[in-house]
């Protein structure tokens, strides 16, 4: 009787010990595929159409600091 616990435990011991190596590697090559994807991405800001994308994101930057910085000195917009 206390063999066949022993066999049982073993072989469940075994089963997830397969299926936590097999879901580990799965998340490794998930990670590694991010990785590549974001490393083959270009900046925007180096391209053409980025250049002016990033300029009107700066100026809308600067326009929300500006509200920001009038919110704390108490002027009301």
């Amino acid at each position: 009787m206390p063999s066949e616990i022993l066999v049982t435990a073993s072989t469940s011991l075994l089963g997830l010990a397969i299926v936590s190596v097999a879901a580990l590697r799965g998340w490794q090559g998930w990670l590694t595929l991010k990785t590549r994807e974001l490393e083959s991405r270009q900046p925007e800001i180096e391209t053409g159409a980025g250049a002016s994308m990033a300029r009107i994101e700066i100026a809308d930057l600067k326009e929300r600091i500006r509200k920001l910085e009038a919110i704390a000195a108490g002027v009301d917009l």
